[in-house]
C-alpha cells in the first residue's frame, strides 16, 4: 500500500539539469552576444525571445517535476511532462538544427546536452505518469469497493422486497 512510485532516474535527470542549465544559460547568452551584430535582424528577436521564454519554461519546468516526482502528483508531473515535450524539446531542437543563427561548437555541444536530458526525461516522466495513474487508479476502486461493503446500496434492479407477479396472457380470469 506504500510503495512508492516516484522515479530515480528521472529525479537524478532533474537534478542534474538544476545544476546543468545555469551553464547552458550562461553559455547561450554569452554565445548570442557575441554572435549579434552578424545575424539578420528576425533571428536577434527569434533569439532574444527564445532565450527569455526557454528560461522561464526551464523553471517552472524543472519546479513542476521535482514536485510531481517526489511528491507524487500526477496533475505537477502531467505538467512537467507537456512543458518538456511540447514546449522545450522543440525550442532546443530549434537552437540545435537551424543552420541560420550561426551555431557555434560550444552551443550545438550544451544544446546537445540539453536535448539528451529533455529526451530522457520525456520517456521517463512518461513511464513514471502511467505507473502513477494506475496506482491512484487502483486505490480509487479500491476504496468504492470498500464503501459498497461498508454501505450497500440497494440493488438497483431488484423488484424489491414485495414479490410481483407478471401476468401470463391467457392465465386470468375469462
Amino acid at each position: 500500500d506504500n510503495e512508492i512510485i516516484s522515479s530515480l532516474p528521472l529525479q537524478m535527470s532533474l537534478y542534474f539539469n538544476v545544476y546543468f542549465f545555469p551553464f547552458w544559460w550562461l553559455s547561450t547568452v554569452v554565445m548570442l552576444h557575441l554572435k549579434y551584430p552578424v545575424l539578420s535582424d528576425y533571428y536577434k528577436f527569434i533569439l532574444v525571445t527564445i532565450m527569455i521564454l526557454a528560461s522561464l519554461i526551464e523553471v517552472i519546468r524543472l519546479y513542476l517535476g521535482y514536485m510531481g516526482n517526489l511528491q507524487e502528483k500526477v496533475p505537477e508531473l502531467a505538467g512537467f511532462w507537456l512543458l518538456s515535450l511540447l514546449l522545450q524539446l522543440p525550442i532546443i531542437l530549434f537552437l540545435l538544427f537551424n543552420e541560420g543563427l550561426k551555431i557555434q561548437p560550444l552551443e550545438r555541444a550544451v544544446h546537445t546536452v540539453f536535448a539528451l536530458f529533455l529526451t530522457f526525461q520525456v520517456i521517463v516522466a512518461f513511464v513514471t505518469l502511467k505507473r502513477m495513474v494506475n496506482k491512484l487508479a487502483t486505490h480509487f476502486r479500491l476504496n468504492e469497493f470498500d464503501e459498497l461493503e461498508e454501505h450497500p446500496r440497494p440493488d438497483f434492479y431488484s423488484l424489491g422486497k414485495e414479490e410481483r407477479t407478471i401476468p401470463v396472457a391467457g392465465s386470468g380470469p375469462s
